[in-house]
């Protein structure tokens, strides 16, 4: 099989840097391209000294952001930028040929009103969201295989959507009051010098954000409420904590069975063991933990897996789902990875592991 030859546009971020990690590592992909307006003209591995190993990276040079030119250089281009401005290279990409898997949220939401309520501007490309596919491949694994156009999922969404899509499917947990608490290592807010996000005040501190609307919300809210077949809002409280990558999230939700006492809180956690395993029993990057395990975050940074687990609390009827990322690669790029393998016939593993 012939490789594929890939461009990262906004490769100079955590994401891009993550994107350029794995690309360089796949054994099916050449990276040809890699954009950075602050740093044309210097190789990889000039600006990103870890991977000075790589002839390649002494050989790829960051360039403008063209779009002409990265279509005719690269058959799949992944849009690292900003909301608001990956739709802007999307269009002319799309237009010469090229394959998009854009990290931002540009496509993830269906409807521009909604864009527009939580992004607070009109959507930049809107004939473009009837045709773009939000790229969750334990989710719309056949869709991303038919589509030019992929919506990387966040990675709060990421976290949250996994655990609870399989529930709302089998009717196991109600609609209604639905409580998402997560913390999120700092990388999640982009590689960028601002005040909150120096070391001095990230450092000993813990600290939530967002709230009562972050932006997030509206991609999650939209694929629970695909799942259950009916609109699902949920409370969700983002949380900034002292660590470089990494989420760890816990949901609160209601059994649509009533929990009375320990037996039948025992019954209910066998049957959502069942959905869980139906689900992603044979899925290479969810990891169903059983026992007494529960997630942590150091038992997943650096790699494509998601951990869940969850416990049946018959004191107060809750189901209680918790789940692990990192944030910069299941979160975002290996995820965008992930989706490559799957429109371009490669094995969904590939560069992953």
């Amino acid at each position: 099989m012939s490789k594929k030859r890939v461009a990262i546009v906004g490769a100079s971020g955590y994401s891009g840097e993550e994107l350029v990690r794995l690309l360089l590592g796949h054994p099916q992909v050449d990276l040809v391209a890699v954009t950075s307006r602050q740093y044309a003209g210097q190789s990889l591995a000039a600006i990103f000294p870890r991977f000075g190993h790589l002839p390649a990276a002494r050989a790829l040079k960051f360039t403008e952001p063209r779009a002409d030119e990265l279509a005719r250089q690269a058959e799949v281009v992944f849009l690292a930028l900003p909301h608001g401005v990956a739709a802007e290279y999307a269009v002319p990409l799309l237009a010469q040929g090229a394959v998009v898997i854009d990290l931002s949220a540009d496509f993830r939401v269906s409807d521009p009103a909604v864009y527009k309520d939580f992004y607070a501007h009109d959507h930049p490309a809107p004939t473009l969201l009837p045709q773009a596919v939000y790229g969750s491949p334990e989710l719309y694994r056949e869709k991303i295989r038919q589509s030019r156009l992929i919506a990387s999922p966040g990675c709060y969404p990421t976290s949250i959507l996994l655990p609870l899509v399989p529930l709302l499917r089998a009717g196991l947990i109600g609609t209604g009051n639905i409580i998402a608490d997560s913390l999120s290592g700092v990388s999640g807010a982009g590689r960028k010098a601002e005040l909150d996000y120096l070391f001095v005040e990230c450092n000993e501190s813990v600290r939530p954000y967002g709230l009562p609307k972050h932006r997030h919300l509206s991609e999650i809210e939209q694929e629970l409420s695909v799942a259950a077949g009916s609109r699902v809002v949920i409370q969700f409280t983002p949380h900034l904590i002292p660590v470089n990558r990494g989420i760890l999230t816990t949901l609160y939700t209601h059994p649509t069975t009533a929990i009375g006492d320990a037996a039948a809180a025992s019954e209910f956690s066998a049957r959502v063991g069942a959905c869980y395993r139906a689900a992603y029993g044979q899925e290479p990057f969810v990891r169903v933990l059983e026992g007494k395990a529960l997630p942590d975050t150091k038992n997943v940074v650096g790699t494509n897996v998601l951990e869940l687990a969850w416990r049946v609390d018959p004191r107060t009827g809750r189901l209680i789902v918790l789940s692990a990322e990192d944030n910069l690669v299941k979160g975002a790029s290996g995820q965008a990875v992930q989706s490559m393998n799957l429109l371009c016939g490669f094995p969904e593993t590939a560069g992953l592991i």
